[in-house]
């Protein structure tokens, strides 16, 4: 399968957002033959305050990140990975963090609300309080794509191999993780999170970030990018430069059970 991971620079304007990235995936699609398109955490919306981001929120179903989504798998009869959007909550007091997939006839397959919430305050200083406007999800999510098994993740959940290991166990063979990544911790951190990852569950991860600055409620803020592919033995097999614009790579199955031939880590697991 040929997957296409969006790199992005999104800012708070949806409607911008979404045309730059239909443009860009159709692109991926006509220029590299995607079949699958994977956008990155936010690309519909990103930066702005609290108030701001509950207000982006859009219904369980519809609205303009979750159409044009749809309406691009059903026009280039491909899967389509939202990455994330802000999805509101029943109370409308906050919003989820979700990511949707879509098959070619432009029906949901797939729905995930980021678990782990980025809840911290960065070495420089940075706060970053996701949880001030983003409720937290409970589920790990699975879905079938073209005869693979695609474990849902976003961003901070990177760092929680919990949830990898689950998402192998339901499955899992091709990890996603839409992300927005800070420059500060991405530069240490993003390439060999990801490369452990893929080591882990012996499965292809695909990354697609943000990149570039933007604002956070007056505050100007980077996101590190390098959007990336790793296969099955932890291998780098695609990446973004530092720009926008889709990055693609073709996804093996044969690869895949060879990695858990070669080491054949479930049948040697204790605990």
């Amino acid at each position: 399968m040929k997957v296409s991971l969006i790199q992005m620079n999104s800012v708070p304007d949806k409607a911008r957002n979404c045309a730059d990235a239909d443009r860009m995936a159709r692109l991926a699609v006509d220029r590299d033959g995607a079949e699958l398109v994977v956008f990155p955490e936010h690309f519909d919306w990103h930066g702005g305050t609290v108030a701001q981001k509950v207000a982006a929120g859009e219904g369980v179903q519809g609205g303009p990140a979750y159409d044009m989504c749809r309406k691009l798998a059903v026009d280039c009869r491909i899967h389509v990975h939202t990455g994330s959007f802000y999805e509101a909550t029943e109370d409308r007091k906050r919003v989820y963090n979700t990511s949707v997939v879509f098959n070619p006839d432009g029906e949901e397959i797939g729905r995930y609300r980021k678990i782990h919430l980025f809840d911290i305050t960065t070495p420089d200083g940075m706060r970053y309080g996701e949880s001030d406007a983003v409720a937290p999800g409970t589920d790990p999510v699975v879905v079938d794509v073209n005869g693979f098994k695609l474990g849902l993740a976003v961003c901070y959940d990177l760092r929680f191999p919990e949830l990898f290991q689950r998402l192998m166990k339901k499955g899992a063979d091709v990890m996603v993780l839409p992300a927005a990544f800070t420059l500060q911790t991405g530069k240490d951190h993003w390439e060999v999170l990801c490369r452990a990852r893929a080591i882990e569950t012996q499965s292809y991860f695909l990354a697609a970030a943000m990149i570039g600055p933007f604002d956070q409620g007056g505050e100007k803020r980077h996101t590190y990018g390098h959007s990336l592919v790793c296969d099955p033995w932890g291998h780098v097999i695609a990446k973004a430069s530092d720009g926008i614009g889709p990055v693609s790579a073709r996804l093996d199955k044969e690869l895949i059970a060879k990695a858990r031939a070669d080491i054949p880590l479930q049948s040697h697991k204790v605990l």
